[in-house]
């Protein structure tokens, strides 16, 4: 039996973190993997930019070309908690810079010591995860069920209560 791609196994993850219930009548979930087309970065900034709403989550690693394009299709407040490898590049030696650069676009960064397997958004009434491997996000999911609107209005409520102001 081969190993699940990425987007299945994101899919899995987030089945699993609300005890699998992504059914809903008026509920969809997407999946978009790399070697889509379009691929998740693309697609990713797609869901971001649909609007004016605000964008809130928990980041746990910074792609600088991944971060330009969903920044500059967001309109609306940011706040971002970055753990794990983001939250190290925000305290080591490009720190400064990178927190200059999250200031100018508007960002209300936040600085978390622990990790998450996954990123995790709420883009006004969407929940979106995104799946990261040595290559960058290999999947992102995105979806207006309540049930995964939930986990991930509690997952960023619970990192942003541990996080601090950057």
């Amino acid at each position: 039996m081969s190993d699940p791609g990425p987007g299945e196994s994101l899919r899995a993850l987030v089945a699993s973190a609300v005890d699998g219930d992504l059914s809903g009548p008026d509920s969809s979930l997407d999946v978009a993997e790399r070697g889509d087309d379009p691929g998740p970065g693309a697609r990713l900034a797609d869901v971001v930019g649909d609007g004016d709403e605000s964008v809130v989550g928990v980041v746990p690693r910074v792609d600088s070309s991944l971060a330009r394009r969903v920044g500059d299709a967001v309109d609306g407040e940011i706040r971002l908690v970055f753990t794990g490898s983001a939250a190290d590049r925000l305290g080591g030696p490009g720190g400064a810079a990178v927190r200059s650069a999250l200031s100018g676009r508007g960002v209300e960064a936040y600085r978390h010591r622990g990790d998450s397997p996954v990123g995790v958004l709420l883009v006004g009434d969407r929940a979106v995860a995104g799946l990261f491997d040595e290559g960058g996000l290999a999947a992102v999911l995105w979806s207006d069920a309540p049930p995964v609107r939930e986990w991930a209005a509690a997952t960023c409520r619970r990192f942003l209560a541990a996080a601090e102001p950057v």
